[in-house]
Formats: C-alpha cells, structure tokens, sequence
C-alpha cells in the first residue's frame, strides 16, 4: 500500500500562486501556478469573483465581512474539519479539474471543485497546492478562448506584469 501512495504522490508536484494577471485577448483573470523550484508555471482562467478572493487573500487586505471562501474557511473550522492539500487533477478542453481534500473525524473525503475555489481556500488555510504532472504538460500548450492557439511562453512574455497582481 506504501508503494501505491508514494507513486501517487509522485504524479502530482506541489506548486503555489506566483500570481495573478489578466489575459491581454480577452480580459478574463488568469491565476499563475509556479512549481517550488519556479520551472514551470501552470496558468489557470478564472472568474473575477475568484480572482478578487485569491488576490485580496494574497494582498493580506482584511475585510469587515467574510468572503465566500472566508465563510467555508470558518464552517470547516468550526466542524473540526482539516484541509489537507488541494489538487488540480485534471485539464480537459480548456476547462480545468480540482478536488479539496478534507479530513474530518478520521475521515477522508475528496471534494470536486473548480481549481479557483479551490486554491482560494487552500490560501485561507495554508494548505499545500499540487497538480497533476499530466496538467502540468497539456498547461504547456494552451488554447486561448479566441480558438487561437499560442505557446505558454509567448502569452506569459505577453502579459505586462504591472497589469496583474504578481508575487
């Protein structure tokens, strides 16, 4: 059994947030992936609503209300429930695949979710981030929105860092 964790273990790499951006084609906020060793970035489109929870998460800004992601935050700290690691599972026709893993009384449960939610709550309560080392791969060629097709790199090259909050 400890052969099968640790081969599991092996398929995904930890990553954090090594910032936020907007995509210059189609203004939409992208979150950028950054593996430890910053080789490889992953870009994720999101919402703007998930990408002002990341970001005022990121800035520290301490807001009167919870947020959304606050609200979860407090409800599973609440139950005792722990959030071990978040992990981007899955990328298929531009559309990206989460699950939050949580325990509670002993018990492990997987939960889908969108990688943006996600990652905004793994930031909220300091769990670690991985992604499939699959993702990883198809991240490193990217269909933008507008059906045309560019290199990670040259969008990346492309996205004026002062547009976006970056780390």
């Amino acid at each position: 059994m400890k052969e099968g964790k640790e081969a599991e273990a092996k398929r995904f790499r930890e990553m954090k947030v090594g910032g936020l951006t907007v995509d210059p084609y189609t203004n939409t906020p992208i979150v950028l992936l950054k593996d430890l060793e910053e080789k490889d970035v992953v870009p994720i489109w999101i919402g703007f609503f998930e990408a002002s929870a990341i970001a005022t998460q990121l800035e520290e800004v301490k807001l009167v209300r919870p947020m959304t992601h606050d609200l979860l935050r407090n409800i599973l700290d609440i139950l005792g429930a722990q959030v071990l690691r978040v992990e981007v599972t899955d990328l298929r026709e531009n559309t990206f695949y989460a699950l939050i893993h949580i325990e509670l009384n002993g018990a492990h449960y997987a939960i889908d979710s969108r990688p943006s939610d996600a990652i905004a709550l793994a930031l909220r309560t300091g769990s670690p981030i991985f992604v499939n080392e699959e993702v990883i791969e198809k991240s490193r060629k990217v269909e933008l929105r507008s059906e045309e097709e560019r290199d990670l790199d040259e969008l990346l090259e492309k996205l004026d860092s002062e547009e976006g909050y970056k780390m």
